[in-house]
């Protein structure tokens, strides 16, 4: 057999055990506020029919769909005509000849499938919270992988915007439990940019312009302005968007010269009045001082996903302080399980990026110390005796709920020490015959050197 390097695919990763506490952290601790706020937890295959995604997430998104290969013989007879098609045809034709499924690309089109499927064992309105990987054939880069897990939470079959003032609370108060502060959650509404694609007499030209502006952060203004004109609009378009694009001060402030700029739109005006309702259940919310300032939530006319199935409230959020895409967003999608054969259910979700959050945990170093641990304490073992002897103490410590080792074999003082500085092991436990004769234990901090004399009772209620 041929010796090969081992690797991994560009854009995934493996996770040691010390990463794989840290994720759990930020897993545990968004499930908590998802919980909080009366979100139940479902998970789906990874994998789902192809035709269920496709057309979902707009031509670019299709793009970075992974595809599965069926498994079989594709040539054999009488398949093999199939396949018998000039080159002038696209590769759409063999894609639906070799692949009928595909990895998920996120959790909220799987979700409406689930909905569809199962509407007769739900109750509505439904709040579901979902945390498992997405696939995307993305180009990797920093903060951006193939293979990475959202954190959802979607309600449907309620067209309260109470929902989307809690998404809010959930955002700010999960990020301000993992440690962050300086982040900026962005609320815009897909009525709005309906609207002012209305206002320039472009319409039907929608999907091309959100998809323009939303690049803003990306491409500056004179970037989106050369893409709005290869998409179809011409230079006076751009004179009655720019004012528009480029809006700025408190949202009160960009409310009150929308409300002017989009007077002639009914759709537009829709819109600004959901966002008002959105701020107005915030504050409410808030009013207990608990709650987002207006620092951290901002009217955003630009923000716009990109993504073709939000149809009011959108959502993105962004730590400030670290040079990272978006860390969440999401949005109102109205009719999403219509696609699937269930038609008028109105959603709404958000997604915490819970890779990119950990990026920029790390970067700021707001992971918490206890995350480091791994075991809180080993128990050392010299010989024969005094494992005999350690034995039930480490019973005794896994019975209180204390995460304990025993040292596997008899070793050299210096090995088993290495070995809990290895795992960041805060505590050791040192059992030699004069330990053994007295029954008082010798317990050592590995952080401070320090070690004293105590019973097992006295160091269980120490590192209980």
């Amino acid at each position: 057999m041929a010796n090969f390097k081992p690797s991994v695919p560009k854009g995934t990763r493996d996770f040691s055990p010390t990463e794989m506490v840290k994720r759990n952290y930020i897993f545990d601790t968004i499930k908590s506020v998802f919980k909080k706020y009366g979100y139940q937890e479902i998970q789906t295959p990874s994998m789902e029919n192809l035709d269920t995604l496709t057309g979902k997430y707009g031509d670019e998104g299709d793009k970075l769909i992974f595809k599965i290969l069926n498994s079989g013989e594709y040539l054999n007879e009488p398949k093999k005509k199939l396949f018998d098609f000039g080159a002038e045809e696209n590769s759409a034709r063999l894609v639906s000849l070799i692949s009928e499924k595909a990895l998920r690309y996120d959790l909220t089109v799987p979700f409406a499938r689930y909905v569809v499927m199962h509407q007769n064992d739900i109750s509505f309105p439904f709040k579901r919270f979902q945390v498992q990987p997405v696939w995307r054939a993305d180009r990797p880069q920093k903060g951006r992988y193939r293979e990475f897990y959202q954190c959802d939470a979607d309600v449907v079959g309620s067209e309260s915007l109470l929902n989307e003032a809690e998404f809010v609370l959930i955002y700010d108060e999960a990020l301000r439990k993992l440690g962050l502060t300086n982040f900026t959650i962005k609320l815009n509404n897909r009525k709005i940019l309906s609207g002012i694609a209305e206002i320039i007499g472009k319409p039907e030209l929608i999907v091309d312009m959100t998809v323009a502006i939303d690049k803003l952060d990306k491409i500056g203004l004179d970037g989106v302005i050369k893409e709005l004109l290869d998409r179809g609009f011409n230079d006076t378009d751009i004179d009655k968007l720019k004012p528009v694009i480029l809006l700025e001060g408190s949202n009160e402030e960009k409310l009150r010269s929308l409300k002017q700029v989009l007077a002639s739109s009914e759709t537009g005006l829709k819109g600004i009045g959901e966002i008002e309702q959105i701020f107005g259940y915030v504050h409410q919310l808030s009013a207990s001082g608990i709650g987002p300032s207006a620092l951290n939530l901002q009217l955003d006319i630009t923000l716009a996903r990109g993504l073709n199935y939000y149809t009011g409230a959108i959502f993105e959020v962004k730590a400030n302080n670290v040079s990272i895409g978006s860390i969440g967003g999401g949005g109102r999608y109205d009719d999403l399980t219509g696609m699937f054969g269930l038609k008028g259910l109105t959603g709404v979700g958000i997604s915490f990026g819970a890779d990119r959050i950990y990026d920029v945990l790390e970067e700021l170093k707001l992971f918490p110390e206890s995350t480091e641990e791994t075991t809180k304490v080993l128990i050392t073992n010299f010989d024969s005796e005094a494992e005999k002897f350690a034995l039930p103490i480490l019973a005794q410590l896994r019975a209180q709920n204390i995460s304990a080792e025993l040292y596997p074999a008899s070793a050299k003082l210096k090995k088993q020490m290495s070995y809990a500085d290895g795992k960041n092991i805060p505590y050791v436990i040192l059992i030699g015959s004069e330990e053994i004769q007295s029954g008082l234990l010798t317990l050592k901090n590995m952080k401070s050197g320090d070690q004293e004399k105590l019973t097992i009772n006295s160091i269980v209620e120490k590192l209980a």
